[in-house]
């Protein structure tokens, strides 16, 4: 599982241009953002939702999500402080033997599927992509992760070799 901000605001990636040209590109200039939390499964099942905030209540929140839909489960997670609060580390102890967290290297997101999730979904959602307000940016969000389907194979991940 992992979690990603989505920042209203367009992204601009490398495009081609004539040569006499310059492109313009519409931004909103703000700040707002959704946080987006995911998580897969070897089996190609997964689970996103999107908040406001990304703190200790909403990742207790999203972790109780992820157990009702996955109720047995090893669930790899980088080292975030919001992971680690008094109350997420006191449900994954009454849950041990259900639900096992492995704490993966810090900053090594070449062991996490979801990098990948997120950055085709930047790349669909907000590539030279202009939304009139932000709860269509969010519903926009909401609609492409409810009918995305993320192809990835997660068990080389997980098998990778420290670089």
């Amino acid at each position: 599982m992992d979690e990603s901000f989505f920042i209203y605001d367009s992204l601009v990636r490398k495009v081609w241009i004539g040569r006499d040209s310059r492109p313009t590109v519409t931004v909103t200039g703000s700040h707002q953002h959704s946080v987006l939390y995911g998580a897969l499964s070897l089996d190609g099942r997964q689970l996103f939702r999107q908040y406001d905030d990304f703190d200790g209540d909403t990742f207790f929140d999203y972790l109780k999500l992820i157990h009702r839909k996955f109720p047995r489960c090893i669930l790899f997670l980088d080292k975030a402080s919001q992971h680690q609060t008094e109350e997420v580390l006191s449900y994954f102890e009454r849950h041990e033997r259900t639900l096992v967290p492995v704490w993966e290297p810090t900053a090594s997101p070449e062991f996490m599927p979801l990098e990948g999730c997120w950055h085709i979904s930047k790349d669909d959602l907000l590539v030279l992509r202009y939304y009139s307000s932000f709860p269509d940016f969010k519903e926009k969000i909401a609609g492409y992760l409810r009918t995305k389907r993320f192809h990835l194979d997660v068990a080389s991940y997980l098998t990778a070799e420290p670089r």
